[in-house]
């Protein structure tokens, strides 16, 4: 086994003690590097000391506060994996994950602790609690208290996150990688312009902390010695505050954060100072072509567009200059060779859409405790080659396009429709805020494509406005796609990472269960 390698935040905290590493947005509040390392390696030292062992690991359930990077680096050093948990979740759905990562020990808040304490505890768990008290959790800086500050630390393996997908068409799927397997990778790619991070890089998380992205590329940054800038939740015009207060080099974002951007009033974009910012990356749904345009136009050709899972089996990448000579896509293959296959395996040719797969040569992810749904991510014929449910098709150049997901295509009579077409087309009228299309029951055709819209501010949801927008989509789509009807929805469910719970959509209409609308 190997020791875990030079330790960077020992470094920094070294080299600037008293600069700040992490800092909360709209507050002010920060963290300096000397803090950082010294409350992680307390943090640590206390969790080894409860009989946490390598590989073992923890839950963070927790608003986003400057605590996430103390307990994420303190899993790190001490050799232990940490998996977040949504707020939004209710205690159930706490319980799951809870018991099926296996978490030793829980960090939670007094914002969070109703949730963790309805969801029962597994045996021996220990449960900490900041900002609050609470039967069965112990108070953290009490707890932390006896932890010396020049704690020493065995030589473990570096720790990881251990992360759940979404969950947006089932429960989450926890993904978790042997640490001897990732002792040896480089976290800091720096392959790539967009994440060539270093002490002068100041990063603007946008997203909840329990997702991916916040989770791997706040991490990534301060590996490097950057500071983060974290927004407590998103708002488009404090973003942009954010952004010219903190002097942001990078920010990632989602596709509706840039539909909120462009509907701010005119005045209100040119109001900010957004010199500083030099890569704007963003992911996680794909991009409708006129409002990435639109983005480009604003803030100029510094969008920068990824598209890969929690799973890690696969990464694409467009730049701004390659984006605006092939609009729409998301990018040629940087981790994996793409194959576009249809429904039973077959290989597609070029321009015909299919099943995306990424061929890699290392060993296929694994689903924890789950061998049936990673059986259903590979292959048939070819079980290195893995797949996340999405559809799309290759260009000459090898840039890949997405359709959907799979599991979201509508059959309507036979025939293929992707609901993601029809969103990108209304989502541009200006009294739309927010909208999903679903498949519904149609007795003659199998399936309907009906729409389900959140107006935007101040409009009427009533008939005149379906009218209005039925007939807008006529005017840009062929006939079978556009909308036989449209519902209206004061909130979609959607997560503060752009992808829509569409299960929960379905489920309305099609009769399955509990059609109560939760915003995850």
């Amino acid at each position: 086994m190997n020791a875990t390698p030079v330790d960077p935040l020992a470094r920094h905290a070294a080299d600037r003690p008293h600069q700040p590493a992490a800092v909360m947005a709209a507050s002010g509040r920060s963290i300096d590097w000397h803090t950082l390392e010294s409350r992680s390696r307390r943090i640590a030292s206390r969790l080894i000391e409860a009989g946490l062992k390598t590989g073992d690991g923890i839950a963070i359930l927790a608003e986003n506060r400057l605590e996430w990077f103390e307990w994420m680096w303190a899993a790190r050093r001490a050799g232990l994996y940490y998996t977040g948990l949504s707020t939004h979740w209710k205690a159930d759905e706490v319980a799951y994950v809870l018991r099926d990562c296996g978490a030793k020990a829980l960090f939670a808040t007094g914002a969070t602790v109703a949730v963790a304490a309805g969801a029962p505890a597994p045996p021996g768990m220990l449960r900490l609690l900041v900002d609050g008290v609470a039967p069965g959790f112990e108070d953290h800086e009490a707890w932390l208290a006896p932890a010396a500050t020049d704690a020493a630390l065995p030589a473990r393996l570096e720790g990881s996150d251990f992360l759940y997908s979404s969950g947006t068409t089932g429960r989450p799927k926890g993904i978790r990688r042997p640490l001897e397997q990732l002792a040896s990778v480089d976290l800091q790619r720096g392959d790539l312009a967009w994440k060539r991070f270093d002490a002068r890089t100041v990063y603007l998380s946008t997203a909840p902390m329990y997702h991916s992205a916040p989770v791997r590329w706040t991490m990534q940054v301060l590996r490097a010695g950057g500071c983060c800038v974290v927004m407590e939740r998103f708002d488009a015009e404090a973003a942009l505050q954010a952004i010219e207060r903190w002097r942001v080099t990078h920010a990632q974002w989602v596709p509706t954060m840039f539909v909120r951007l462009l509907r701010l009033p005119a005045e209100v974009r040119a109001r900010y100072d957004l010199s500083s910012m030099a890569f704007a990356i963003h992911a996680a749904a794909p991009c409708p072509v006129d409002v990435k345009r639109a983005m480009i136009d604003w803030w100029g050709p510094i969008l920068h567009e990824y598209y890969g899972g929690t799973e890690l089996n696969g990464l694409t990448y467009v730049g701004p200059e390659e984006w605006l000579a092939h609009p729409g896509t998301v990018g040629r293959a940087v981790i994996g060779t793409i194959r576009i296959c249809h429904e039973d395996g077959t290989e597609l040719p070029t321009g015909e859409a299919g099943i995306v797969y990424f061929e890699r040569d290392e060993a296929p992810f694994q689903y924890h405790k789950d061998p049936e749904k990673t059986r259903s991510a590979q292959h048939p014929k070819h079980p290195g080659w893995t797949a996340l449910g999405d559809v799309g098709h290759l260009d000459e150049e090898g840039f890949l396009y997405l359709t959907d997901r799979a599991s979201f295509m509508i059959i309507s009579g036979g025939v293929n429709i992707y609901p993601q077409e029809i969103e990108n087309e209304l989502i541009m009228h200006p009294k739309v805020e927010d909208v999903a299309v679903i498949g519904v029951p149609n007795s003659e055709f199998g399936e309907e494509v009906k729409a389900i819209v959140q107006p935007a501010a101040g409009v009427s949801a009533d008939a005149a406005l379906a009218e209005e927008l039925i007939a807008y989509a006529r005017g840009r789509l062929a006939a079978y796609k556009c909308p036989r009807s449209i519902d209206f929805d004061s909130d979609l469910p959607r997560l503060p990472t752009g992808k829509l719970y569409k299960r929960l959509l379905k489920d309305r209409y099609w009769g399955r269960g509990d059609s109560k609308i939760v915003q995850d």
